[in-house]
């Protein structure tokens, strides 16, 4: 079982036009910094109850392992896409220190890449809401709120499960930002957590918050507290490889156009009206 997280564009505010608020075109200005954290935050929490809760179900319903993860699965590319495309104009549906982390890192001299701030804000909400998601869906099923998972993952076909799986997900989140294609964000990241549910030794957990809230339930979708370091540590070299892997195929991004202001008394040019 496993899965992540969102898109890789980060809209930052923008000034605005005097005629994007007369037409209401104003499509630039993005949510404040808490109302993103929050949606991090409950993106995280929801990816992790649809995972652990979604874990729960199947083995109460079946005993056949690989039914019980046909189903985690499901449930999961399902819940995911949902969330991304609901989430994804607030805060940019991260869902995953990785992300956030690489966002920054490759954009930090781009205006629409995410601030130290944002990071330190984003990582916290990650990591909170999916301790709450595993706590809300243990509490849904009649788990123990909080129960630390006994479910060993320690061993070395694993962490290079973790590493093919973060490498992919990341090479698939800035590969679509780089060739403008991030508005499948929604169907190709949730399909790709779903192929990588079956083709990863790991199952794909690819998300530090993700993997730390698992850690509380003591279920299908948990992992013990002593498997999280090697784990975290494989998805953090995978992001590296990813990223290696974007500049590799897609090259340094173009520097971003910048739109600029008229000044007072200065002609411009006119924006055709909408229909």
């Amino acid at each position: 079982m496993g899965l992540l997280l969102g898109t890789a564009r980060h809209p930052r505010p923008a000034r605005r036009l005097p005629e994007d608020v007369a037409d209401g075109r104003d499509n630039r200005v993005t949510a404040p910094l808490g109302r993103r954290a929050a949606a991090e935050a409950v993106g995280s929490a929801a990816l992790v109850a649809v995972v652990v809760g979604s874990g729960i179900q199947a083995t109460e319903l079946t005993r056949d392992v690989g039914v019980q993860l046909l189903a985690n699965s499901l449930a999961t590319v399902f819940g995911l896409g949902v969330l991304i495309a609901l989430l994804g104009p607030v805060s940019g549906a991260h869902f995953n220190p990785v992300v956030t982390l690489a966002a920054w890192l490759t954009g930090r001299r781009s205006e629409d890449a995410p601030t130290s701030r944002d990071v330190a804000a984003y990582i916290p909400a990650q990591i909170m809401g999916a301790i709450v998601g595993a706590v809300v869906a243990d509490a849904m099923f009649g788990e123990p709120l909080v129960q630390w998972s006994t479910h060993d993952r320690s061993a070395g076909h694993l962490w290079l499960g973790e590493v093919v799986a973060t490498t992919g997900l990341v090479l698939l989140i800035f590969g679509l930002a780089r060739s403008d294609r991030a508005h499948f964000g929604p169907v190709a990241v949730a399909s790709y957590i779903g192929a990588a549910y079956w083709f990863t030794s790991s199952t794909s957990f690819a998300n530090p918050a993700v993997t730390i809230g698992r850690a509380f339930t003591d279920t299908f979708a948990g992992i013990a507290p002593g498997s999280l370091g090697p784990f975290i540590v494989a998805q953090l070299v995978g992001a590296a490889l990813g990223l290696g892997l974007v500049l590799a195929l897609f090259g340094r991004p173009a520097p971003a156009q910048t739109a600029t202001v008229p000044l007072q008394g200065e002609p411009e040019l006119a924006a055709p009206p909408l229909p």
